[in-house]
C-alpha cells in the first residue's frame, strides 16, 4: 500500500473508532441529541420578542361609545386581555407595580366631548418600562388600534396618544438589562464553581482524603457552599457598581433588601451547583452538565423575553428556575423600590430550591463518603 493510501486508511480507521466510542456510549448518544433539541424548542418558544400576551387595565371615566369603540378593538386583537376596570387615579400603580398590568388605558372625562367638537381627545397610556421591549411593542400596537380609528372617523388625529413609562421614562433597553445582570452574571460563576468544587477534588485524587478526615457531610456542605456564596455575592457587588456609578442608572431601592435577595437566591444556586458537582466524575463531566443547564435557565428567566409571553408548559417549568425570582426581586427592588412585601412570593421557590438542592446534595456526600 502506498504512503498516501496507508496515510488514509489509518485516518479513516481513527474516524471509525472515534465514531463509534460515541455511538455506542448510552450517555454520549444522549448528549448528542437531547442537547441541541431542548436549546432548538426553548428558543423557538421561549427566547421570542413577539407580543403575544398583553394583560392591562382600564380607567375609563368617559364611559362613552368611542371609549368602549377603541377598547373593543384592542381586545379583539387576541393579544391584549383586561385584567380590571379601575374607579380612579390612585389604583393605576397598583396595578403597574404588581406586574399585574403591563399598561394602563386612561380615557378623561372630556374624551367624548372633545371628539364631538372635532379636538384633539388625549388618551393616555401607561406603561411598565421595566420591560422596555414589551413594553415598547404594546405601545406601538395600541398606537396602530388608534390610528386606524382615526381613519375610521375620517379625522386627521381626532385621538391622540399620550404615553408614560413608569420606571424606565425613555425606554431605555440597558435600564431593564443591566440590574438583571447583577443576578444572571454573578450566577454563571458562582453555578460553575460550586460545580466544579468536588469534581476537581475527585479528579485530583484529594477526594479520597476526606474519607479519613471526622468531617461530616453537612460540614463538608458548608465548607463547599459558603465560599461560592461569597464569590457570587462579590461579583453581584462589581456589577451593581458598575450599573449605579458608571452607567449612572439611579436605584430606587433599599440596598439591604436588595442583598438579603441576593442571598438567598445565590444559596438556591449553589446548591444546584453542589448537586452537579455530587454527581460529576470529573471536573470536565461537572462542566458539560453545568453548560447544558445555563442555557434553558437562561431562557426561562425572563432575562431577555417576558415570562407571560412563554407557553404555559415552559411557564410552568419556570416556577423551578431560581433565577426567574433572583432577576424579578433585583428589578423590582432596583428600579421600582419595591419593599419586602413587595417581592415576599419571590422568595418562596427560591427558598424551596434551597431546601429541596442542599439536602440533596448532603446525601449524595454520604453516599460518596460511606
Amino acid at each position: 500500500m502506498h504512503g498516501a493510501a496507508l496515510y488514509l486508511a489509518q485516518t479513516f480507521a481513527l474516524i471509525r473508532k472515534e465514531m463509534l466510542s460515541l455511538l455506542k456510549d448510552p450517555s454520549s448518544r444522549a448528549l448528542l441529541v437531547a442537547p441541541a433539541l431542548m436549546q432548538a424548542l426553548l428558543f423557538g418558544y421561549g427566547a421570542t420578542y413577539e407580543l403575544t400576551h398583553a394583560p392591562y387595565a382600564v380607567l375609563d371615566q368617559s364611559n362613552s361609545a368611542a371609549s368602549r369603540d377603541i377598547l373593543a378593538r384592542v381586545e379583539s386583537t387576541g393579544v391584549f386581555r383586561q385584567i380590571a376596570a379601575l374607579g380612579n387615579s390612585t389604583q393605576i400603580a397598583g396595578s403597574i407595580d404588581s406586574g399585574d398590568a403591563l399598561l394602563v388605558l386612561v380615557f378623561p372625562p372630556d374624551f367624548a366631548s372633545r371628539l364631538a367638537a372635532g379636538e384633539d381627545a388625549p388618551m393616555q397610556v401607561i406603561l411598565d418600562g421595566r420591560n422596555s421591549a414589551t413594553a415598547g411593542a404594546a405601545a406601538a400596537q395600541v398606537g396602530s388600534i388608534v390610528g386606524a380609528y382615526n381613519q375610521s372617523l375620517g379625522a386627521s388625529s381626532p385621538v391622540r396618544i399620550v404615553r408614560r413609562a413608569w420606571f424606565n421614562p425613555n425606554y431605555e433597553s440597558r435600564w431593564n438589562l443591566m440590574p438583571a445582570m447583577i443576578a444572571s452574571l454573578s450566577m454563571l460563576q458562582t453555578l460553575m464553581l460550586a460545580a466544579l468544587s468536588v469534581a476537581r477534588e475527585r479528579e485530583q485524587g484529594t477526594f479520597d482524603q476526606l474519607l479519613v478526615t471526622p468531617l461530616t457531610p453537612s460540614q463538608i456542605l458548608i465548607g463547599k457552599a459558603l465560599p461560592s456564596i461569597l464569590v457570587g455575592l462579590l461579583q453581584s457587588t462589581i456589577i451593581f457598581l458598575v450599573i449605579l456609578y458608571w452607567f449612572r442608572i439611579p436605584m430606587a431601592g433599599s440596598v439591604w433588601l436588595l442583598y438579603f435577595g441576593l442571598l438567598v437566591f445565590t444559596t438556591a444556586s449553589v446548591g444546584i451547583g453542589l448537586s452537579i458537582s455530587a454527581v460529576s466524575l470529573s471536573m470536565q463531566q461537572a462542566m458539560l452538565y453545568t453548560f447544558m443547564l445555563v442555557m434553558p435557565l437562561m431562557l426561562l428567566s425572563g432575562l431577555l423575553t417576558p415570562v407571560r409571553n412563554m407557553p404555559d408548559v415552559l411557564e410552568a417549568a419556570t416556577w423551578a428556575n431560581p433565577l426567574r425570582f433572583g432577576i424579578d426581586i433585583v428589578r423590582r427592588v432596583y428600579l421600582e423600590g419595591a419593599s419586602f412585601a413587595d417581592v415576599a412570593p419571590n422568595f418562596i421557590p427560591l427558598v424551596v430550591v434551597t431546601a429541596v438542592t442542599l439536602p440533596l446534595a448532603a446525601w449524595l456526600f454520604r453516599n460518596r463518603l460511606s
